[in-house]
């Protein structure tokens, strides 16, 4: 559906409810909202998000409606469900003696998404961390074929991963936490989604506008805070922390991966200021 006139208005005059660096999210209309892609976002990507939403939602997964496809002024754009509440991240940033909770309700959360068989229409997870090694352009040769060697032995799974699995993809309705962005969504083995979010754990920036405070706790308390959310997954599903070892290592590929996309991505942006 091409945006109309009246849709136009709508974005002019709309609230903006959240902005990343891929799509800006809109009210739009009673008890929806748009998520609107930049234009440089490729068109296969929206419709991945679009399609695997709309299926972890039939599959009856705590996860916002997808409605429609759509497109205003050569942006493409997702009309989901409105979920209202804030999310984990940012509620953590209101209550910050919230901390170690929300790392425990994180693993509790994952491990629950864990036991769900994935649906069968979605990709599998050994297949998009292959793309990751392809796509990582800072690797060289010799370290993608080792990586590749190394996946080749890591097991298969039937479970549900998100792929993109942290507290500001987590909303906190009144019905209970509601899980976003499953663009990255797969089909595979548990621990290689574990080993995804151990990474950001790790590595992840908080957003630049965070207040200082929140910057410094997390600073402080991140490696706690990480050994925290492995106990208490590893409470609730096989396995423990050193289980995850080949699976951090393939992970390099999905954080090289990661760089690159968002340099390129960066060049877009300033391509079209």
């Amino acid at each position: 559906m091409v945006g109309s006139s009246q849709q136009r208005m709508q974005i002019e005059k709309g609230k903006v409810i959240g902005k990343g660096f891929t799509a800006a999210v809109y009210a739009w209309g009673d008890g929806r909202v748009l998520k609107l892609f930049e234009s440089w976002r490729p068109t296969a990507k929206v419709e991945r998000e679009f399609a695997i939403t709309r299926t972890v939602h039939a599959a009856g997964l705590p996860v916002p409606a997808a409605y429609e496809l759509t497109e205003l002024e050569g942006r493409k754009g997702i009309v989901f469900e409105r979920v209202d509440g804030r999310s984990m991240f940012e509620d953590v940033v209101a209550c910050p003696w919230k901390l170690f909770a929300a790392a425990q309700q994180l693993a509790k959360l994952h491990a629950q998404l864990h036991a769900i068989e994935a649906p069968p229409e979605l990709p599998t997870l050994r297949e998009q961390i292959a793309d990751w090694i392809d796509a990582a352009g800072e690797l060289s040769v010799p370290t993608k074929e080792e990586l590749r060697r190394c996946l080749a032995m890591l097991p298969d799974g039937d479970a549900l991963c998100h792929g993109d699995f942290h507290p500001a993809n987590i909303l906190l309705s009144p019905r209970g936490p509601i899980i976003i962005d499953w663009s990255s969504a797969t089909c595979g083995h548990p621990l290689g989604d574990v080993a995804r979010t151990s990474h950001l754990f790790e590595v992840a920036e908080l957003p630049e506008e965070s207040p200082r405070y929140i910057l410094w706790l997390f600073k402080v308390a991140r490696a706690a805070l990480h050994r925290t959310y492995l106990k208490h997954y590893f409470q609730l599903r096989p396995g423990n922390p050193h289980d995850l070892a080949p699976w951090r290592l393939v992970q390099r590929a999905a954080a090289a991966a990661w760089r690159q996309l968002q340099k390129e991505n960066a060049k877009r942006v300033s391509a079209h200021a």
